[in-house]
């Protein structure tokens, strides 16, 4: 039985995973703000902290231990500072969820080197001072230069699901079964994308394998946006109202201007195995679909 720290574990891929650590017998604890609850029970401990607040942190997990470390919640240089001040010496390993945004909307398959954390310059500064991309760019380069401890960021593309709090994917399938118009940039660019259930298995094997440094995580496959817009006319039965370039007030979450997808080959080569995009992405729509009906 491990001792595992999830931060942010109560929505989505992260509630996933703390399902999985349950199911496998892990001695669980959450840290969330408190506003979704725990929907946990007393499976696990669930300590209430405001992560961005260093002296609060420190103090709820003051002489505590941890095996592994989730955090699912780090958005910026300080809050990763601030983490390594708190926990090294005190942590196994850190599985980090980092993000496609990382890297650079170019047209281009990203790996893992086409953005190098170890040798990038670092700014101190607040989460309002940055893209999400940037912040999540400079936590990686600071959790490994001061992490005393193994560290695994995890770039996720956009993750999907039918309980996605973002409803980006339903935004889409919505719009059209109503006949409102949806604005893009451009229809051939092409996105990867991964289901929740498989990110929160990612991050379990993350955890429980001796990798480190950073990894993407994607389905196999990518889809252009034509082809999506296809996908959801198919399972809604209605005529997508596409503009380009138009009112930005309707413009699609995915509207890209280049393709932006990643290649899974480094951690499919150290033993994950994927699902595959188009298998399960028609599955998906249709449950969404028959949601909105």
């Amino acid at each position: 039985m491990k001792k595992v720290l999830v931060l942010g574990g109560t929505r989505f891929f992260g509630r996933k995973l703390v399902e999985l650590l349950i199911a496998n017998g892990e001695e669980v604890t959450i840290i969330t703000r408190g506003q979704s609850g725990n929907p946990f029970g007393d499976k696990v401990e669930h300590l209430v902290v405001d992560r961005t607040n260093k002296d609060e942190l420190a103090e709820k997990v003051a002489g505590r231990n941890f095996d592994i470390v989730y955090d699912n919640i780090c958005y910026s240089p300080n809050e990763a500072y601030e983490f390594c001040e708190i926990f090294n010496g005190k942590i196994g390993k850190l599985v980090f969820t980092s993000t496609l945004s990382t890297y650079t909307v170019d047209g281009k398959e990203k790996h893992e080197g086409d953005f190098d954390p170890y040798h990038y310059e670092m700014h101190m500064d607040k989460n309002k001072d940055f893209t999400y991309g940037e912040g999540k760019r400079q936590a990686e380069a600071v959790f490994f230069k001061y992490a005393k401890f193994p560290v695994v960021a995890v770039r996720f593309p956009i993750v999907m699901g039918t309980d996605d709090y973002t409803r980006r994917l339903h935004f889409h399938v919505q719009r059209v079964a109503q006949g409102e118009p949806i604005g893009f940039v451009n229809m051939d660019a092409e996105m990867s994308f991964i289901l929740a259930e498989e990110a929160a298995r990612f991050l379990q094997w993350a955890g429980d394998t001796k990798v480190e440094g950073p990894f993407n995580a994607t389905a196999n496959g990518k889809i252009s946006l034509e082809a999506l817009m296809k996908l959801i006319e198919e399972k809604t039965g209605k005529t997508a109202q596409v503009t380009i370039n138009g009112d930005k007030n309707i413009h699609s979450p995915y509207a890209i201007s280049e393709s932006w997808y990643m290649s899974n080959k480094k951690a499919f080569d150290k033993g994950f195995s994927f699902t595959n995009l188009h298998e399960w992405l028609p599955i998906l729509v249709e449950e969404i679909a028959n949601e909105s009906k």
